[in-house]
């Protein structure tokens, strides 16, 4: 074993050793005393000068093994042990010297001294407050509970008492003793009170202060009725006292205790942490009133501590006055500034906006918002895209300057206050923000730059409130976005009438699936060599109650963008499957394709799903085809995949639609398990333009589909040309107006019979 490996074991055996040895010494000296054998007072002052000594060793010892706050903790209560070992030895010395209780100046030096530092250590453990405040808050505590208890100990101790000798100033001090422990516990107490869970030598060293504030406590009575001796059983307390001290480095440290962490928030104290300092003055009050003397005189000494307690009150009440205006001035920055930038937040923006209104001022309000930010933070973290917020918040400060008011309103959406004779127009204002927020060389390389849309919008006679105002800018806002992002546009009244058209019909399309407004029709898929019907694809229309029937690409998209286009998907899903179940009576043949959004395909639910819509019209999974876009299947993960496989082991077909518009990869048409494509019709349109590119495209389709045992299906077939075009090609399948418009259910039934394609 190495000398590294030997050293802590032998540190750990000899405090063992040494724990043990005291606290043989204090058993020995308790047995000494109660037993009542001679040369009593000598033991209790030998034990009690022992194990201090040996407190202070052990607490030097533990001291120079911490870091650097703990090691101040421990030094600290070592110096507390060493001035309490001096104290016990000129005790000693005083009374072999003849002095039965030698209450000498240089004592009270020394175990003031002792108080001194014992309380310096506890203000210096991990759970008290860093601040001097608080520090000063703490000790006053302490403080004020033993002020307190002084009126409270002279009626329960030396009331009806007049022998007592309280002339001798020295004697008196020694009286002070029991507040001294009460107020060093009190200050413990307040000290680990809000750490949770107390650190275990606090709980240790609290039981020492406890023991000796009881043996003080005694001591004093027995003083007070000159019924004390040296060498009395109580005596052994104090030893007892410096024992746990020792006892208390026996502890581990606590997990954390290189003070990192002094930003962390805490905990709440309980109610009586609070309360504390003051539940004892009540008490104060009472015992005044009855140590009074006959005469109606207080004495002096109840005098003076009411006094001092007083002034106690009075800086400890301006403490917490200070504290409060301090938690005052956080609270309101908490509540009317951004944390993150430090710019004003919504409610302080809101409330300037309104003022501005009501001083009836030129106003306009600029409403920027990032492009792009969510992909940085699911790129880079939180962390990357929290420094990006703040480093366009300082650009944004350069860029207005004084023209007006920056704020953050929420996430990655800012605006700018304009009001009042201002020197520049808004447009200019947000070219200027714009120009400020061009990437840096080098920040576009790193794919973190900034980059906003803005919307510019002006209180005028159409405004109402300032609501009106912010939701003109944000209409500008996100017309800026759709005009290519990192631009900016104002609103008008063309802008403000559409967003409110697109609200309307949102809301109406909301109401659409449960009033039965969604109506199904089909187109047929024809076999181009037979002209027979194969299947039908299912298009949902919306029978609107105002606007007449509208056609998907008018609600569609809207519905995809506000999660409805789910229910709708599951209506389609459902009714298709009844109508295949219908058709399929008499065109056993004849199957059913329904188009089925991205935002279906990430859900945990889309098996069951299909199954229960398959199931709930008795069609089987097979007569079943699900038509995905590119887009949707590109951005699919190995979840959605396995879903796909799952759909296919059940017998239902997967159509890959408007193939060649998208993300065209020949690497996941290996992983997608699909069984037919779908060429997209702006290719086919252009077959009968003599456009040798497109036809050499719809040719190149139709072979890779051939390579990948695909089907292929060529929409948008409308004319002569095209259709002998894609038969020439070699497709096998083709959709459009050509083979029939897309109708109701009972016209398609009427359908289901070859196909004349020659005409």
């Amino acid at each position: 074993m190495s000398r590294a490996a030997v050293a802590p074991a032998r540190l750990t055996l000899s405090g063992r050793v040494g724990l043990v040895a005291a606290a043989f010494v204090v058993l020995g000296e308790a047995v000494w005393l109660v037993v009542g054998l001679p040369g009593a007072a000598l033991v209790s002052h030998l034990g009690g000068v022992a194990v201090a000594t040996w407190a202070t060793v052990a607490c030097v010892r533990v001291a120079r093994r911490q870091p650097a706050p703990l090691r101040r903790f421990w030094s600290l209560l070592a110096v507390t042990m060493a001035l309490s070992a001096l104290g016990c030895i000129l005790w000693t010395v005083e009374q072999l010297n003849g002095h039965r209780l030698p209450h000498t100046p240089l004592l009270g030096v020394v175990f003031t001294a002792g108080i001194v530092t014992g309380t310096a250590a506890l203000l210096c453990s991990l759970a008290a407050p860093r601040s001097l405040v608080g520090q000063v808050r703490t000790l006053l505590d302490g403080v004020i509970v033993g002020l307190a208890l002084i009126p409270i100990g002279w009626v329960v101790v030396f009331r009806d008492i007049a022998a007592v000798a309280l002339a001798d100033p020295l004697r008196t001090f020694g009286l002070l003793y029991p507040m001294f422990d009460l107020m060093q516990l009190t200050i413990l107490v307040v000290v680990a009170g809000p750490s949770r869970p107390m650190w275990r030598p606090l709980r240790v060293i609290g039981a020492s202060l406890a023991i000796r504030a009881a043996a003080d406590t005694t001591y004093v009575s027995l003083f007070a009725h000159d019924s004390y001796v040296p060498g009395h059983p109580i005596d052994v307390c104090w030893a007892l006292s410096f024992l746990l001290i020792g006892a208390a480095t026996r502890c581990p440290p606590p997990p954390a205790c290189d003070g990192e962490d002094e930003t962390a928030e805490s905990p709440q104290p309980p109610w009586w942490r609070v309360a504390l300092p003051y539940l004892p003055v009540g008490g104060a009050i009472v015992a005044v009133m009855l140590s009074r003397r006959p005469t109606g005189q207080t004495p002096h000494l109840i005098f003076l501590a009411m006094m001092t307690l007083l002034g106690m009150l009075a800086l400890r009440q301006g403490l917490a006055a200070n504290e409060i205006l301090r938690l005052v001035a956080r609270l309101r920055r908490l509540a009317y500034f951004d944390q993150l930038t430090g710019l004003p937040n919504r409610l302080t923006f809101n409330r300037r906006l309104r003022r501005a209104l009501y001083d009836d001022v030129r106003v306009a309000v600029l409403l920027l918002d990032v492009d792009g930010f969510k992909q940085v933070n699911d790129r880079f973290g939180h962390a990357t895209g929290d420094r990006l917020l703040t480093t366009i918040a300082e650009r944004m400060r350069d860029a207005v300057g004084a023209d007006g008011m920056i704020a953050r309103l929420g996430g990655d959406e800012f605006a700018v206050l304009v009001e009042g004779d201002r020197p520049v127009p808004p447009e200019p204002l947000a070219e200027r923000l714009l120009a400020a927020l061009q990437p840096l060389p080098g920040e576009e390389d790193l794919g973190v730059h900034p980059s906003a849309s803005i919307g510019i919008a002006e209180y005028g006679p159409q405004h109402t409130s300032h609501t009106d105002l912010l939701r003109d800018a944000d209409i500008a806002m996100y017309a800026a976005k759709a005009a290519g992002k990192s631009a900016y546009r104002t609103c008008t009244p063309a802008l403000r009438e559409s967003a409110v058209s697109r609200a309307e019909l949102i809301a109406d399309l909301r109401r659409a699936v449960d009033e039965g407004q969604l109506q199904l029709e089909f187109q047929p898929i024809v076999d181009l060599a037979t002209g027979a019907v194969r299947s039908a694809e299912a298009l949902v229309r919306w029978r609107h109650p105002r606007l007449g029937m509208l056609d998907p690409a008018k609600f569609l998209p809207l519905a995809e963008a506000t999660g409805l286009i789910l229910p709708i998907d599951r209506w389609v899903l459902q009714e298709a499957c009844r109508a295949a179940a219908a058709w399929r009576q008499n065109a056993p043949g004849v199957i059913v394709a329904v188009n089925i959004a991205a935002a279906h395909l990430r859900r945990p639910d889309l098996i069951a799903t299909v199954i229960a819509a398959t199931a709930d019209a008795g069609l089987s999974p097979r007569a079943l085809t699900l038509e995905l876009t590119e887009s949707a299947l590109i951005e699919g993960s190995d979840v959605v995949l396995d879903r796909l496989r799952q759909l296919r082991e059940l017998g239902v077909r997967i159509a890959i639609d408007d193939f060649g518009t998208g993300y065209s990869s020949l690497s996941y048409l290996h992983r997608i398990p699909a069984t037919e494509l779908k060429i997209d019709r702006s290719f086919v349109a252009r077959l009968g333009a003599e456009a040798p590119r497109a036809y050499a495209t719809v040719e190149m389709v139709t072979r890779l589909a051939g390579a990948f045992d695909l089907a292929v299906v060529a929409e948008g077939v409308e004319t002569e040309a095209q259709h002998a075009a894609v038969t020439a090609i070699g497709c096998v399948h083709g959709q459009g107006w050509r083979y029939g418009r897309p109708a109701a259910l009972p016209e398609l039934l009427a359908a289901l019979t070859p196909v004349d394609v020659a005409r």
